[in-house]
Formats: C-alpha cells, structure tokens, sequence
C-alpha cells in the first residue's frame, strides 16, 4: 500500500507546485493590468491566454456592476490558497492513512 501512499503523496506535491505558479502568474497579469502593456509582446500575451479563460469565468459566474476595478484576480487566487489549504492538505492526509 506504500506505492498507493507514494502516488497520492506525489499528486499533492505536484499539485501545490501547480497552484503556487499559477498564483504568480495570476499576480503578474494583475499587475501588468495596471499599465498599458504591448498586446503584441510575447510575455503578455502568453499572460492573458492563461489568465483570462479563468478570469472570464470568474466574471460570468459573479457577476458585478461595473465600478471600474476587476476583482476577478483576487477571487481567482482566493480560490488558489482555498485549494492549496483544503484539497492538497486532505491529499497529504490521505496520503498518510492510505501508508
């Protein structure tokens, strides 16, 4: 049962790694957002073909009256830590009852 332990441990770590770059991807676009970047530049365009499917989404679900700010990188990575606390702890966890 070690081998099963080990994958669930693995897919946890894998996991949180995964999260913890898209944060910061999340983190620079936001910031970018706040400047008026090149739309041709490499960087930024990889920066919005990764975010904004997410951030669209965010929109579409919750949406809010137009006030000026896009709240939809917070939420975004509120969502991020929610499941870096909750779901990679409870696969560490498992991980841990299944060795």
């Amino acid at each position: 049962m070690f081998v099963m332990s080990n994958l669930i441990a693995a897919i946890a770590g894998v996991l949180d790694i995964v999260l913890t770059i898209y944060m910061w991807i999340v983190i620079v676009a936001a910031l970018i957002s706040w400047v008026n970047p090149d739309p041709y530049n490499p960087i930024i365009r990889f920066l919005h073909s990764v975010t904004e499917p997410v951030f669209g989404l965010v929109r579409r679900v919750l949406p809010l009256p137009p006030m000026g700010i896009d709240i939809s990188p917070i939420i975004v990575l509120l969502a991020i830590v929610f499941l870096q606390r909750f779901l990679v702890k409870t696969l560490y966890q498992i991980a841990m009852q299944v060795g």
